[in-house]
Order: structure tokens, then sequence, then C-alpha cells
């Protein structure tokens, strides 16, 4: 008897434990099972808060470029605090620009004048005849290719120590000081090329819009009255101003950008000459 009562406690002791051992492996399972829903809603707040930070840089950096392209715009606009910005004049259907006439007392040729701004400046390449000789040529002035022809289009191309005093009575040639004060009222040098040069006769379509009947054309430029280049191609012009005894400052623009450039060449050379009204 007592064999058979230890016999059942055991076999109860046995299902107890079995059944201690199935609720732990439930409970197991709904803890891995909670921690995995957790997990997931952790990785999905952690992408969510990545992209929005990702879209926040995004637009942060969208602010920032327009910003920048708003600042560069405006620095081409108005270059210089100093020189007022001149509306263009002169499009294709509206012409406002202010003109005036010069004649030259010497040969009686009358050129075409433009404001803009505070200058006043001839509209056209000076063509006054200055042929005194120097000690190594015949003649100060030239036409290109010493045809006649090129100056009746071009006006003529002169040494620098005949431009620096071939401007009519009134007039001078200009320094680099008032080329820089022309380029900064037509928006800068960087488009000062485009919005000065004529709207036909460049090389390879490189007109200009000529927004202020500046009207500048491609002359070309000679070197010593010996040789010729660039016509179609450049427009040279001397400023008054000095940088050693043997180069001056010009001004160069050409056909294949819209820059209005100053360089310093010999004087020897031969370029055209647009005089500026004395204030």
């Amino acid at each position: 008897m007592k064999k058979f009562l230890m016999i059942g406690l055991v076999v109860a002791l046995l299902v107890a434990c079995g059944d201690d051992s199935s609720s732990n492996s439930v409970t197991d399972s709904d803890e891995d099972s909670s921690s995995s829903v957790i997990a997931s809603d952790v990785k999905q707040s952690g992408d969510s808060k990545s992209s929005s930070s990702s879209e926040k840089a995004k637009s942060s950096s969208s602010s920032a470029k327009s910003s920048s392209s708003d600042a560069s715009s405006s620095s081409v606009v108005q270059p210089s605090s100093s020189v007022a910005y001149v509306e263009p004049c002169r499009t294709d259907n509206v012409d406002t620009c202010e003109y005036g006439t010069l004649t030259d007392e010497r040969d009686g040729q009358t050129y075409k004048t433009v404001k803009i701004g505070t200058q006043t400046w001839m509209a056209e390449n000076l063509n006054y005849a200055y042929l005194q000789p120097t000690a190594e040529l015949d003649s100060s002035s030239f036409c290109y290719r010493d045809s006649a022809s090129y100056c009746e289009k071009y006006g003529r191309l002169y040494s620098w120590d005949v431009a620096i005093n071939i401007c009519p009575d009134g007039w001078h040639l200009p320094d680099t000081t008032e080329w820089n004060t022309l380029f900064a009222a037509v928006g800068g040098s960087s488009t000062a090329g485009k919005m000065l040069k004529s709207t036909s006769g460049w090389k390879n379509s490189g007109n200009g819009t000529d927004a202020y009947s500046f009207a500048v054309l491609p002359a070309g430029y000679g070197d010593n009255g010996k040789t010729y280049d660039f016509e179609g191609s450049d427009a040279d012009f001397w400023s008054s101003t000095e940088d050693d005894s043997g180069s001056a400052y010009d001004v160069l623009m050409n056909y294949h950008d819209d820059v209005a450039y100053l360089f310093n060449l010999g004087k020897r050379q031969a370029f055209s000459v647009r005089c500026v009204k004395d204030d």
C-alpha cells in the first residue's frame, strides 16, 4: 500500500513540473514577441527621424544655395557702390539713349556721341588723320592694312604717343579709372563686352547687344604700322594711363566672350581711340 502511495506522489509531482515548464515556455515566447515589436517601433521611429533630418538638411542646403545665387546676381548687377548702374537704353524695338554730336574742327568730321551715366562718350572711333612722321615711320596713325576703306568703316589706329593728345578740344583720351566707371555703369567688366559691342560684324556671331549705343566694332590693331591683325575678332582702345616708359594700358573686347579687359602693352601698338567729354 505504501508502495502505491509513493508511485502516485511521484506521478503527481511529474505532472506539476510539466505544467510549470509549459507555462514558462509560453511566457518566454510572449516576451520575445513583445521585444520584437518594440524593437521594430524604435527602428521605424529612427528611420523617420533620419528622413526628417535629411529633408531639413536638404532644405537648408537649397536655401544656402539660393542665398549664394542671389548674392552673386546682386554683385553682377551692382558691381560698385560708388558707380550707379545704368539701365540699358536700347533694344530692338526701343531707343531712349541720350545722343549728341561732336564736330571735329580740324577736319570737319562729325561723330555721334552718347551719354552713359555721368559720362559722355564718342559713339564712334576717332578718324582724324594725324600724319606727322616719327623717327621710325612716315605717319603716326594708320588705316587697317593701309586701306582707306577700313578707316571709313572703323576709324584710324593710333600709337599711344599720338593717342594721348589726339582728341578734339573739350574731349580727352580716357584713363583706366574712366574706363572702369563705364564698365561699372553697364553692369561690370564681366559683361561690359556684351553690352557695348555692336550687334553685327563680329567673328562667329560673337556680337554684343549694343544696349547703350556704344557700338564697339572689331577693328583689329596694328603693330608699329607694319603688320595688322584680328579685324573681325578684336577691338582695342588706348587709355591715357601709362604702365612704364614703354607701355600703357588698353581695353580689349573680343568675339569669344562678354568681358572687357584691361591690359598693358607696348606704346608702339596701333589701337582705336574713343574720346570722353571733359567734365
